[in-house]
């Protein structure tokens, strides 16, 4: 298997969705909202990508500064593809980026709790959301 990696490649809604569909984050993405897929990949500042024969296998999307903070928004391999260090590529490529005190944050699923610990990553309780139907101040 010849993977090829990417930084900040070209990628329409329909490839990332596709690959959403074929890992385990469809569920929890808005993959039949066009318009919000299309403004999350046009708004990451930092992508990379894996592939396979020009098929999108793998992504680390984020959001970053670049100096201190990197929100990773989606790490997604194909579930073929898992088990066999793409995940891991694409976040060392990621870090790579980054400055050297920048920090790798992000909210994992459930199911992913155990992969992010094996590989590195400290749990930390301090995380919260506001969802857009909920005002400031209002419960």
């Amino acid at each position: 298997m010849n993977i090829e990696y990417k930084i900040n490649a070209d990628l329409s809604p329909e490839q990332f969705i596709d690959l959403l569909k074929r890992s385990t984050l469809s569920e929890r993405r808005p993959i039949d909202d066009k318009n919000c897929i299309e403004g999350m990949l046009k708004n990451s500042n930092l992508s990379v990508t894996a592939w396979n024969s020009g098929t999108l296998i793998g992504i680390a999307r984020s959001v970053t500064d670049f100096s201190y903070a990197c929100y990773l928004s989606d790490l997604a391999v194909s579930k073929c593809h898992q088990k066999k260090g793409v995940g891991k590529q694409l976040l060392s490529i990621t870090q790579k980026q980054l400055g050297p005190k920048c920090k790798l944050i992000l909210v994992a699923a459930p199911a992913a709790n155990a992969y992010y610990e094996k590989i590195g990553f400290q749990r930390n309780e301090r995380c919260w959301i506001l969802e857009r139907s909920h005002r400031i101040g209002q419960r």
